[in-house]
């Protein structure tokens, strides 16, 4: 199946690791020309050393996209040494699992700021120059904890929920010039958040994080988490061509854990 994606730009944030990584990767086997962006140098490295392993590469640009300022400069130097971005998938930044007792202004304003803010700083520069060109395809790895209110997770859903309203708000605002927006939104998936999650979750009860992770996967339907690669051929598939007319959609991937219409 031909992507379109070959010799095109594409931006990945959080590409360091989990669904990020699986993003550049899955992007780069299609030809496309790969920019990550992590905070860590020594992540971004171990990254390409994977990567380069498979045959495969990207560029590495060490950036803290929650900073505004920082994250304009990481988009300028793309577009100035790489080329204007055709594709843009924000996974950058996990908001902390909070017990209900651990709650608190300080907690929601991390969430907002490590969830929301770190995909609005990247998107508002890399839409712009899209429209001017008329084309361009942004992917957001987002949550389906926006959709579904979990106790554990109630800092993180809000900012879930803003994101999904962000995306299909510029994916209308922006449809008349050749820009599509669209979000994913898993669910359970095998990456280092898995971890933290269950340390909250742990505190909370008391119960050892192994018996709460059985627990959480019996819980989902299809009887088992996802992986990353599976999430990113999905992205794959919203940032190519084959999905030209597929904007403001918002895809659960959680195993029907959730099912809402």
């Amino acid at each position: 199946m031909d992507t379109g994606l070959k010799g095109r730009v594409a931006l990945v944030t959080g590409a360091s690791k989990g669904i990020g990584l699986a993003c550049m990767r899955a992007l780069a086997r299609e030809g496309a020309r790969v920019v990550g962006i992590s905070r860590s140098e020594a992540n971004l490295a171990a990254a390409r050393a994977a990567l380069r392993s498979e045959g495969l590469d990207f560029v590495p640009i060490a950036a803290d996209v929650g900073d505004a300022d920082a994250a304009a400069a990481a988009v300028r130097r793309v577009e100035a040494e790489v080329g204007p971005i055709d594709v843009l998938v924000n996974s950058a930044g996990a908001a902390r699992r909070y017990a209900p007792a651990e709650l608190g202004p300080a907690a929601f304003r991390q969430a907002m700021e490590a969830k929301y803010f770190t995909y609005v700083y990247v998107t508002e520069p890399v839409i712009k120059a899209m429209a001017q060109r008329r084309r361009g395809s942004i992917v957001n790895i987002v949550g389906q904890g926006g959709r579904m209110a979990g106790v554990m997770h109630i800092a993180g859903g809000a900012a879930n929920s803003a994101l999904m309203l962000n995306t299909v708000g510029l994916a209308r605002a922006y449809a008349g010039d050749g820009v599509r927006c669209n979000a994913i939104n898993p669910g359970l998936t095998r990456t280092s958040r898995v971890d933290e999650g269950l340390e909250a979750a742990a505190r909370a009860t008391g119960r050892p994080k192994d018996e709460l992770l059985a627990e959480e996967t019996a819980r989902i339907p299809m009887g088992r988490m996802a992986e990353p690669e599976e999430v990113a051929e999905v992205a794959l598939f919203l940032a190519s061509d084959r999905a030209s007319y597929v904007s403001g959609a918002i895809i659960p991937m959680d195993g029907v854990s959730a099912p809402v219409i």
